[in-house]
């Protein structure tokens, strides 16, 4: 899974649609092998980022969860020190 991506479900403070549209820009990068696309292909990007964010939306809002929301402050820290003991190798 892309790095960039991060999870959105069941966070406190939930997810914002700016969230959900950088992480379906990410998805879109990812996918077609371009952080920028053409002139000839920028109307293709775009609707598909439309797309997927808005699936992403309506998908978001139909999970549930029996567990209390994480702690975006706590997940952000474990993701830190994942990272520095990946990196430290």
């Amino acid at each position: 899974m892309c790095r960039n991506i991060r999870i959105l479900f069941n966070m406190d403070p939930p997810v914002t649609e700016d969230e959900i549209r950088a992480a379906a820009l990410q998805y879109v990068r990812k996918i077609s092998g371009a952080a920028k696309p053409s002139k000839a292909n920028e109307a293709a990007f775009q609707a598909a980022v439309e797309e997927i964010a808005s699936a992403s939306e309506r998908f978001l809002g139909a999970l549930t969860s029996h567990s209390a929301p994480k702690n975006r402050e706590e997940e952000a820290a474990k993701a830190r020190a994942r990272s520095a003991e990946r990196y430290a190798k």
